[in-house]
């Protein structure tokens, strides 16, 4: 009897424990008796009553409102602790409810509120009201957010992407809600979209050729020649990221879906009426905003732009390039050369500014003043020669002496040696000061020629002996007497006979200026000779011997030549 009572009792106590244990882990209907410091006391209709940190009945961003008497869901954890309290929790019996909603929700494919609260690892956490999910980094926008701050604690809408209820783990999508909406707003722009239509646009991507626009659901393509009128080397001087913009549809087209954007056509062309703005002749102060190789390009004015031609930015600066003359950024004065505004372009000049340093050397310096200078370089044809006006004059070989050869007289100079001489002219066109520095002393030649004439008899002074004649001088002037004309007879027309410094008689057969040669002839002041004899002392004819003639004249001028000397 013991015994059979015994084994009622405790089938009746396993039974109350299983009846016990089988309420663990579920959700009860509870009220809230009374609030204890940060615990809520809740009866949940069971032997003792269970305690509730206050904590979790606040969800994200709101502040606890909870009295005695409210009817609340609870989770009970476990029947009873070492208290005797019955375990309850608020936020998992929210989090149960929140699970089945969703699970509805996630199969229906249906869209949930929650809110942004916090940062984890790859992302952030989200409360679906009372479920905490995960939004990774990458499904906050459609493009990369780099400040989040004004999302988190404001109500989202969010896409369910998966759940596991066994693991706890829920994964949200925002971008997939912004893209469904973009889809809609992209069909409806695409439908009304028309070329010349202003829209709004948010800049969402920079490259080097422009900047891709988004209108909101559709991209379009703003070139960088489309931004603005003025240059603009790379997109990034005049957008940025995420910017807004106003833009004009250029071209569209329906079939590839190509838009074509422009931000510069909502503002006046500064191109129109270009060439009254700025006549030729006139002169403007520019900035350099471009430098090549072949000169520099000059803003005017926002949008108009003109270029300095290489050729067109210094007098004296030759084969040099443009970066050594102006910089980036600088602001330069320069002349208006030549305006067409159909093609828009606009040539300037700098170096017309500064003045033609030829046209004041010339005003300053005209033919025949004597000038000083540096030997700046030595050619095979001459020497140039440092002028003030950062100019240089050239002195040709031919002008450098009057007796020798200019080979031979360019050898006594070397650069950067101080040499004076005389302007002969100055070519302000073709940019050339010829110089001359023989003629600072007079003309040798000059001064003989001068005393000269053609069919005189000189004396000349051998100065050198050669195969094919000799080279004399006639009082400062040098000139050649050819093997022919050595003398009349052929057997005499030998080199070898004379010997230098040796004096001989000759008869001067022509004087050039230009050439500043006098020839001489020993040959025709023997036939002049001769002829004078026959005349003087007769003729063969009258009986009498060439010889005998010849020598009576001979004996007669040799006794002249004495008493003269």
């Amino acid at each position: 009897m013991v015994d059979a009572t015994f084994e009622s009792f405790e089938a009746l106590l396993d039974e109350s424990l299983s009846a016990e244990r089988g309420i663990e882990g579920t959700v009860l209907r509870g009220t809230v008796l009374r609030i204890d410091g940060d615990f809520a006391l809740v009866d949940v209709g069971l032997k003792s009553e269970g305690r509730i940190a206050l904590k979790e009945f606040s969800r994200t961003g709101e502040e606890v409102e909870l009295k005695a008497g409210d009817q609340i869901d609870v989770f009970v954890e476990r029947y009873e602790d070492r208290d005797g309290l019955i375990v309850l929790s608020r936020d998992k019996a929210r989090r149960e409810e929140a699970w089945n909603d969703l699970e509805k929700t996630f199969t229906a494919s249906q869209r949930v509120e929650g809110i942004i609260f916090g940062r984890v690892k790859g992302g952030f956490t989200v409360d679906l009201s009372g479920a905490v999910a995960f939004l990774p980094g990458s499904q906050v926008d459609i493009r990369p957010v780099r400040d989040i701050g004004p999302l988190m604690g404001q109500p989202q809408t969010f896409q369910i992407l998966k759940m596991d209820r066994a693991r706890g783990n829920i994964v949200v999508s925002r971008r997939a809600v912004l893209e469904e909406s973009r889809a809609e707003e992209r069909a409806k722009l695409m439908s009304g979209l028309k070329e010349s239509m202003i829209l709004d646009g948010v800049v969402k991507n920079i490259t080097d050729y422009g900047a891709f626009v988004d209108l909101g659901g559709v991209d379009g393509l703003l070139h960088v020649t489309d931004i603005s009128w003025k240059r603009v080397t790379h997109p990034s001087e005049a957008l940025n990221i995420g910017q807004t913009v106003k833009v004009q549809v250029i071209r569209f087209n329906a079939e590839t879906q190509r838009i074509s954007l422009g931000m510069k056509q909502l503002e006046a062309d500064p191109w129109e009426g270009v060439a009254a703005k700025y006549p030729v002749g006139t002169r403007f102060i520019g900035r350099v905003t471009n430098i090549t190789d072949y000169g520099a390009f000059v803003e005017l004015e926002a949008g108009v732009e003109g270029l300095v031609h290489v050729s067109e930015m210094s007098w004296t600066k030759k084969n040099i390039h443009p970066g050594k003359i102006v910089s980036t950024s600088q602001e330069v004065e320069v002349m208006i050369l030549d305006v067409d505004g159909e093609k828009r372009r606009i040539s300037l000049g700098l170096k017309q500014c500064a003045g033609n340093p030829w046209e004041s050397f010339a005003s300053q310096h005209p033919a025949g003043t004597e000038v000083e200078g540096e030997v700046k370089n030595i050619t095979e044809f001459g020497l140039f020669v440092g002028l003030p006006g950062e100019i240089d004059g050239m002195v040709h070989l031919s002008d450098l002496s009057w007796s020798e050869s200019g080979e031979e007289a360019v050898k006594a100079y070397n650069r950067g040696d101080m040499v004076k001489a005389k302007v002969l002219d100055v070519d302000i066109e073709k940019e050339r000061i010829s110089l001359g520095i023989k003629q600072l002393g007079e003309d040798p030649f000059a001064s003989a020629a001068s005393g000269l004439r053609k069919g005189q008899t000189v004396t000349a002074v051998i100065t050198a002996v050669q195969d094919n004649g000799i080279e004399v001088e006639v009082d400062g002037a040098i000139s050649f007497i050819r093997k022919s004309d050595l003398s009349r007879e052929r057997n005499e027309q030998r080199t070898e006979r004379f010997a230098v410094g040796e004096k001989i008689d000759a008869k001067i057969t022509a004087i050039d200026s230009k050439t500043r040669k006098i020839s001489l002839s020993i040959k025709a002041r023997e036939l002049e000779e001769e002829k004078q004899a026959m005349a003087e002392y007769g003729s063969t004819d009258s009986g009498a011997l060439l010889g005998d003639i010849l020598g009576a004249a001979l004996k007669q001028a040799k006794e002249e030549k004495s008493k003269a000397d």
